[in-house]
């Protein structure tokens, strides 16, 4: 498990840079023994209205290229869209 946490965690460094130019970012909060992607959004990535389409097009698309075996990444901080 530990070296699924580091493939995440460098799944996650490749797109941080394009994350912190929107002034934003993630950390890795867990991966479950499910192996889902638990994430925390800082910055303009928690607020912002497009962070669920940069979770999945961006981030979920980028963690499950790099490591395959993960089944899903969510964001432990994000309200859901019906709450806007």
């Amino acid at each position: 498990m530990e070296d699924l946490t580091k493939r995440v965690e460098d799944a996650l460094n490749t797109i941080r840079p394009y994350l912190e130019a929107d002034g934003g970012n993630v950390s890795l909060v867990e991966v479950t023994p499910d192996k889902v992607v638990k994430l925390e959004l800082h910055g303009a990535c928690k607020s912002c209205s497009m962070s669920m389409m940069t979770l999945r097009a961006g981030i979920e698309e980028t963690v499950k290229r790099a490591v395959p075996e993960i089944t899903g990444v969510e964001a432990v901080n994000l309200a859901p869209e019906a709450s806007h």
